[in-house]
């Protein structure tokens, strides 16, 4: 399936494409900020949706969506537009539109609207890829990734939504990868514009892009029903990784916090290490939602063969800066001539969450970042 989304506010299209990709497992969208772009995409390739808004840069919407009608009278078209008025609605609605949105709009509203359109049960792939088809597609695409807050506490949210800070909507999702790391790429797109510089913690990402669009985003992955995992070893795998992340995140804040530093960096950065085996068993999922079956050893092989490439495709896809990539890097490999603190606390926070406090390689670590056997010794007598 192929959807064509026409809108200029990265914000907005954003969270468009993650509630239809939400919707739509496997569904493929172009995004474009541009009238010429979004012509150009149609004439390319048809897309089986489209999405379009009404006033942009360099022209109209209704100029897409009577391309698409010259074309096709069965496609669907949403137009979405912060026109309200009788006139408007009615000149849309004689270039045959099947829905029309006005902003601004609620994640429930398009959601609901999108599903009437085109049912999600009805969405499959044509021509059934191979599993390995499909984990390349998703190195070169990219993939959503779902996450675990539920829709009923968010919307909970929003009904208070006045009276919530950045700091307490950081601290309530803080050990949500997903959403995480989506509110960071949504933030430094628009950070990047203003001061060329990545947001780098989520408290700085929600205060960017406001409380307000914040619960929407996560109001959109919580609606990502593709993303659920529904296969019982593959839930198993998740729940481990999740488990084996937290680990790490809590052991490198812990590591920050003792040698002065605020450890919010270090905790991102440790609670993304699990991403790409995460990104693998969603993609996995599909394929199994798709008739296939695997064995035990083919997903094995799977996530094994394929976590590298899809988490380095997926920090890339939001957008991470490079230096919160590269502690991320220090969890599984660190240069022996790194120099680099918080690299050094990354490496000793994954060996200490896997158990390997009393390697060689982890005491050396220690040393190198100040601390004394002894000093760890009390630490564990303490504990």
């Amino acid at each position: 399936m192929k959807v064509l989304i026409l809108e200029d506010d990265e914000l907005i299209a954003d969270l468009l494409e993650t509630v239809v990709s939400g919707l739509y497992a496997g569904a493929e969208i172009q995004l474009a900020g541009q009238l010429s772009d979004a012509l150009d995409c149609w004439e390319k390739a048809a897309a089986d949706l489209v999405i379009a808004d009404w006033n942009l840069p360099d022209g109209s919407g209704l100029s897409l969506i009577k391309a698409v009608r010259r074309v096709s009278q069965s496609v669907p078209v949403v137009m979405i537009s912060g026109r309200a008025d009788r006139e408007s609605i009615l000149a849309a609605a004689n270039l045959g539109i099947n829905s029309y949105i006005s902003k601004p709009f609620t994640v429930e509203l398009v959601h609901q609207r999108l599903g009437k359109l085109i049912d999600p049960a009805s969405v499959t792939d044509i021509g059934l890829p191979t599993l390995e088809e499909r984990l390349a597609s998703a190195a070169e695409a990219g993939v959503q990734m779902s996450g675990s807050v539920d829709a009923g506490t968010v919307l909970a949210l929003f009904q208070r939504q006045d009276d919530l800070t950045p700091g307490q909507l950081a601290e309530r999702w803080k050990q949500d990868a997903a959403l995480t790391a989506k509110l960071l790429d949504v933030a430094s797109r628009s950070s990047l514009k203003r001061s060329g510089q990545p947001v780098q913690s989520l408290k700085d990402a929600i205060t960017t892009i406001g409380v307000p669009m914040a619960l929407n985003q996560a109001l959109a992955l919580s609606m990502d029903m593709a993303g659920q995992l529904p296969d019982g070893r593959l839930k198993t795998l998740a729940r481990d990784y999740q488990q084996q992340a937290e680990q790490v995140a809590l052991q490198a804040q812990q590591l920050a916090a003792r040698l002065g530093e605020r450890g919010e960096l270090h905790f991102t950065a440790g609670l993304l290490s699990r991403v790409g085996e995460m990104v693998v068993l969603r993609v996995i999922q599909q394929h199994l939602e798709s008739g296939e079956s695997l064995s035990d050893d083919q997903i094995r092989q799977a996530v094994s063969g394929w976590s590298q490439t899809l988490g380095n495709r997926v920090k890339i896809q939001w957008r991470l800066s490079l230096s919160l990539r590269e502690l991320v890097g220090a969890i599984y490999l660190l240069q022996s001539d790194a120099v680099s603190r918080d690299r050094l606390i990354m490496r000793a926070a994954a060996l200490k969450a896997a158990g390997e406090e009393n390697t060689e390689q982890c005491r050396r670590l220690m040393r190198r970042l100040g601390f004394a056997e002894s000093d760890e010794q009390d630490k564990d007598d303490a504990g």
